[in-house]
């Protein structure tokens, strides 16, 4: 059963019978409990009356059996009616019957001397109370039929359960509307979504909401914010990114318009070194975008794994491809070679690649670009690169590490993604990036990422 509102009207309609059933179960125990205390009482009234009668010889124990049954036919009562039959016997203490009521059954309604007894008379159960006058010499007995009794019972059962088997279809027509009632926020959100455009991804109203359905509507209000944030990241990233593609392109069109448009050899050569410069950095910045569009996309958690933190360092240079009039890359391992580090590798070679990148762009031809390893605490390993560049202005430091942000010293071949990729690839596995001007000149870039072990 899928249908919340289906299990709701089971659930109601179950609990309310079984609630149903065992009142009536309650009310028909205490009420024959009830009913066997009132009559029991009853038969000792009767019976003892019957004897105060005798002992006041208002009824004389000599009489005939005919003259003692008229003298107790006032025990005689309807038997269609609801009040109680009895019958009553009296014995001698020689155990001959003196007198009986006009229904009462010839035999002995019991064979106890005194006091409330249970008997079988013709196959009939009876309750009697009897009384012994040993001044008289007789036996007083009052029965009462358990027949009789239990029909009463069965009366008063029958008079509940029967209004509560016609109120119950009005029961269940109530749980009913009341159910559908109380999913009706449910049935209003679902309309309003379903009337929505598919590019409206504004917060469902929460007013008047029921408090059960506030958090899934907040969850649900938190998905569209995501979503709408998710957009504007890929809004933005495809405006900047056709923006900073139509410049390379431009001109790589305008350079092959040049070589074509001119005979003299040196032109020619020179527009294709251009148009090589141009086809150069078309390549790094596509690739740098689709490195972005990977990090942005990618929502699951990061595989971390153990490495050893020089394999890491040597496995990103190694990947990278050198401008051909840049510097070296000068890979210093240091103190922390053999620290190992609990990172995503993939995400940690993206983050070396690009700040190496970057560090070739804006250092001076023919200086080195330093890569090292540094211990930066019981539980930390710094990755660093250094160059000879002009470094990053004060004001600058901040705005750097946001996407196509290049700042007063840009490079012919950049496109303001390096530091940002590195940003986002930090913040996937719980490390950061530090940028801070050498003093000797430079730009110092770390990278601080968790360690497994001290040294």
């Amino acid at each position: 059963m899928n249908s919340i509102r289906a299990r709701l009207i089971a659930v109601l309609i179950g609990s309310t019978g079984l609630v149903w059933l065992l009142a009536v179960g309650w009310i028909y125990l205490s009420t024959q409990a009830e009913v066997e205390r009132v009559l029991d009482a009853r038969l000792m009234e009767a019976a003892r009356m019957v004897n105060s009668l005798l002992s006041d010889h208002r009824i004389e124990a000599g009489l005939d059996k005919a003259a003692a049954s008229q003298a107790l036919g006032a025990f005689e009562v309807d038997h269609s009616s609801y009040e109680r039959q009895l019958s009553c016997q009296i014995w001698s203490l020689e155990g001959t019957l003196v007198g009986r009521s006009q229904n009462a059954p010839d035999t002995r309604l019991t064979g106890a001397r005194a006091g409330f007894s249970d008997a079988e008379v013709g196959g009939e159960q009876w309750r009697v109370f009897t009384v012994e006058n040993q001044a008289l010499g007789v036996r007083v007995m009052v029965g009462d039929s358990l027949q009789i009794r239990n029909r009463l019972v069965g009366d008063v059962i029958k008079g509940l359960v029967v209004p509560a088997l016609l109120i119950l279809p009005f029961l269940a027509g109530v749980i009913l509307i009341s159910v559908r009632r109380g999913l009706s926020p449910l049935s209003d959100m679902a309309q309003t979504l379903s009337a929505r455009p598919a590019n409206d991804l504004r917060p469902l109203s929460s007013v008047d909401l029921p408090r059960e359905i506030a958090p899934a509507l907040g969850a649900l209000n938190g998905l569209f914010r995501r979503v709408q944030e998710a957009r504007e990241r890929e809004r933005s990233f495809t405006a900047f990114a056709a923006h900073e593609l139509k410049t390379p392109l431009a001109g790589v069109k305008t350079q092959a318009q040049i070589a074509l448009a001119s005979d003299d050899p040196a032109v020619h050569a020179n527009a294709l070194r251009q148009i090589t410069l141009g086809v150069d950095r078309t390549a790094r910045l596509v690739k740098q975008l689709l490195d972005l569009a990977a990090l942005e996309a990618n929502d699951a958690e990061p595989a971390l794994a153990e490495v050893r933190a020089a394999d890491l360092l040597e496995g990103a240079v190694a990947e990278l491809s050198l401008p051909a009039d840049g510097g070296p890359v000068v890979v210093d391992a240091g103190a922390g070679a053999e620290r190992t580090v609990r990172v995503e590798p993939q995400f940690l070679s993206l983050a070396l690649r690009n700040l190496i990148e970057n560090a070739l762009n804006h250092a001076p031809a023919d200086t080195p670009v330093t890569c090292r390893i540094e211990a930066g605490g019981d539980r930390v390993v710094c990755f660093v690169v250094e160059d000879e560049g002009p470094g990053i202005p004060k004001a600058e430091m901040a705005l750097v590490v946001q996407k196509f942000v290049r700042g007063r010293t840009r490079s012919a071949t950049g496109s303001g993604l390096g530091l940002a990729i590195a940003q986002a690839a930090m913040a996937r596995i719980d490390g950061t990036l530090t940028l801070e001007n050498r003093d000797e000149g430079g730009l110092r870039a770390s990278l601080s990422v968790p360690g497994v072990e001290a040294p």
